[in-house]
């Protein structure tokens, strides 16, 4: 599958706005849309996530971490693991999902 920026699937999940890049059976791309007003709340899903920062500054929370992240780091949550997300600087991430997120569809 290829997917050109201009034909990702638009999506708002939790208030967030984001777009389905491109999913297989077994994995799935998103870019999350992050405004300052965004509020990602502590809750958990049966995927695995990775994530890279393209841009803005956040605060994640998981297990163990408890962290400010910005441009080119990286995160990796467990499936089934609660999680959440502060915008502290609005910008864009890319979200990895393994199985898709049949609700993100």
């Amino acid at each position: 599958m290829i997917v050109t920026t201009d034909k990702g699937l638009r999506r708002s999940f939790l208030g967030v706005d984001f777009l389905v890049l491109s999913h297989g059976p077994d994995t799935m791309i998103t870019k999350m849309l992050y405004k300052k007003e965004d509020n990602v709340p502590v809750h958990k899903h049966p995927n695995e996530q990775s994530g890279y920062v393209i841009s803005g500054k956040y605060r994640i929370r998981f297990g163990n971490y408890d962290q400010i992240i910005g441009p080119g780091d990286t995160y990796s949550i467990p499936k089934n693991v609660e999680h959440r997300i502060e915008i502290i600087e609005p910008g864009e991430v890319l979200d990895f999902f393994s199985p898709p997120r049949a609700d993100y569809l």
